[in-house]
């Protein structure tokens, strides 16, 4: 990715989700916050959330950035008390690995955020913090961690699929077109702290956009591994009644309640290539539009009778492809993992919300097993990283209950 390129985003991402976002009239060094003696700034807070949804990463809500903030105030307590202090050179090349991961270097990196008003020390900062918190844990807790063959075998067992895992899950996901994008993140937030299935239900009648909102984004059981891999181990890390964090995808926000999981004898499958048809529809959601699509719906059996559908139209008014599940917009793999080859979705919108996506499942193309290479360190790495996490959540829990945590708000 150019620096070009990486501003274009930037700005694209800028448009859909700061626009809303208050400055002149609040003062950006009033406290939000406090930690102990320590005082977490309005400027801090605008600071990260722009920071966070120019990468396009979660969290970014503003309750959820002040919560991180206080975490990481405690983090920066812990390990300032502990001796642990990042170098210079260390945190040079923290931030130079963050940046290649645009492809940028670091100047170009800090360039590109300071287009849109971002400060080098919101990076410096959080890449800091998130370094030597990384490596406290590691060097507190690594010695009582300990991934026997026994445990790396059962997770190899898994990922070639000789066992099977099913989830009966509840979906909820709401238009955010970019005037409303900031006011639908809040309102998912809201969502997120269901605590019943008849709560959350109840908000997919009233909110979701997708053909599930009449059974209450009810969802039949699914294996694993048919769903997009970014919401396997969400879904995995919860327990059954628990809702995920607010997930962002184009134009619209996704929610997901795990209502319970079984494991079966049933080998698990898993999939080299997912083939699909894109036909785009002018007009959004808007009753027209809808109409349309029910109406082509009713003509296309298959994704070869959408080309003659879009006989004569723009070549860019149907895609089709095949890809490897982890390619495929997070969006566009939540929506196929509900169809049958021949089913259409119409829950996706483009272009801000002005142009209605019908999507079609065309195949799914079974992985080999000669094609699954398992790499046993990194799943022992994986394990290993997992029960850190653990160990580093449960002393946060334990610093906040003793700290002397304000919030202002």
């Amino acid at each position: 990715m150019s620096g070009k390129t990486f501003r274009k985003t930037m700005i694209a991402a800028c448009a859909l989700a700061l626009c809303s976002v208050q400055v002149s009239a609040q003062d950006l060094f009033a406290p939000v916050a406090q930690v102990d003696q320590r005082i977490i700034t309005e400027f801090e807070v605008q600071q990260r959330q722009r920071f966070l949804r120019v990468l396009g990463a979660s969290g970014s809500s503003r309750s959820e950035v002040i919560e991180e903030l206080i975490r990481d105030r405690l983090r920066e307590d812990e390990t300032r008390q502990s001796g642990i202090v990042l170098g210079p050179d260390e945190l040079a090349q923290g931030l130079s690995d963050f940046a290649a991961r645009a492809q940028l270097s670091t100047e170009e990196f800090v360039e590109g955020l300071a287009s849109e008003g971002i400060a080098e020390e919101t990076f410096r900062d959080f890449v800091n913090v998130s370094i030597v918190w990384r490596d406290y844990i590691r060097a507190r807790f690594g010695n009582r961690v300990r991934v026997d063959d026994r445990e790396v075998d059962r997770a190899v067992d898994s990922a070639r699929g000789n066992s099977g895992i099913e989830v009966l899950v509840s979906e909820i996901i709401i238009p955010a077109p970019p005037p409303r994008a900031e006011q639908v993140l809040e309102q998912a937030e809201a969502i997120s702290q269901a605590t019943t299935e008849a709560e959350f239900s109840d908000f997919a009648r009233r909110f979701s956009a997708t053909a599930s909102r009449g059974a209450g984004g009810r969802l039949p059981w699914t294996p694993i591994s048919e769903l997009p891999p970014v919401l396997r181990p969400l879904l995995l890390a919860l327990g059954p009644g628990q809702v995920t964090a607010p997930l962002q995808i184009p134009n619209a926000v996704a929610l997901f309640q795990l209502r319970d999981i079984r494991e079966t004898a049933a080998p698990q499958r898993s999939f080299s290539a997912i083939e699909y048809a894109a036909y785009y529809i002018d007009g959004g959601r808007t009753p027209e539009a809808l109409a349309r699509a029910r109406a082509i719906s009713a003509r296309v059996d298959r994704c070869d009778d959408l080309f003659g559908i879009a006989k004569g139209q723009p070549d860019n008014v149907l895609d089709r492809g095949s890809l490897p599940p982890e390619e495929i917009p997070d969006d566009i793999a939540i929506e196929l993992a509900k169809l049958d080859p021949g089913e259409v979705s119409t829950a996706l919108t483009r272009a801000g919300g002005n142009t209605l996506v019908l999507l079609m499942l065309c195949g799914r193309t079974p992985a080999l097993e000669e094609d699954q290479v398992i790499d046993r360190d990194a799943i022992a790495t994986q394990l290993r990283n997992q029960r850190l996490n653990a160990f580093s959540e449960t002393l946060l829990a334990d610093l906040r209950a003793e700290a002397d945590v304000r919030i202002f708000e």
